[in-house]
């Protein structure tokens, strides 16, 4: 059973983990560790002082890989699961293994989901990012960007050229939905 004290028994005896590989059990006897004085053996307990650790409450609506039994007794609660990518979220869990990529690409459409949903956030309570600012363009004149990064051997140089279209390419494509949607609303009226 999961998350308890009583250590499970070993598949296979010290002699036959000793037989098929080499050098295993050096550190058995107590003399060839260097903690051993410190160390207090307990050979029928882990060292855990509880048999089941208490659950921690409000987890009936926490997600859950499917592979698990249960959630572990402390669990995280700082952040929950909201709006539509909250649902692609608790889909992910709910329906597909960790095993499939499926599950995976779920969880990252709904980062990338919660990211847009925070920009039209800002934007709404009248401060908009500011891609100038925030993504370090500006200083790179002031603080020697381009001789920080040529004859140095930086690993960051190869990737360089991409850094624009990465950063860039997402600002675009929402100048383009609102000039899209503003032209939209013109033309209706």
């Amino acid at each position: 059973m999961t998350y308890t004290a009583e250590k499970p028994d070993p598949a296979e005896s010290s002699e036959q983990l000793r037989a098929r590989i080499p050098g295993w059990g050096v550190d058995l006897d107590p003399k060839d560790r260097p903690s051993f004085p410190r160390e207090q053996l307990i050979e029928d307990r882990t060292g855990a002082h509880w048999d089941f650790p208490e659950r921690q409450a409000g987890g009936e609506r926490r997600e859950r890989s499917i592979e698990h039994g249960m959630l572990p007794p402390v669990f995280g609660t700082v952040a929950p699961l909201h709006g539509v990518s909250g649902v692609l979220r608790r889909l992910a869990y709910r329906k597909y293994s960790e095993a499939h990529t499926l599950h995976w690409l779920l969880l990252v459409a709904g980062d990338r989901v919660d990211s847009l949903g925070s920009s039209v956030t800002s934007v709404l309570r009248g401060k908009p990012d500011n891609p100038l600012t925030e993504t370090g363009i500006l200083i790179e004149p002031r603080a020697h960007g381009l001789s920080s990064r040529l004859g140095r051997n930086r690993v960051d140089v190869k990737h360089q050229w991409m850094d624009p279209l990465i950063v860039g390419t997402p600002w675009v494509l929402r100048a383009g939905v609102v000039y899209l949607a503003v032209r939209g609303l013109r033309r209706g009226r």
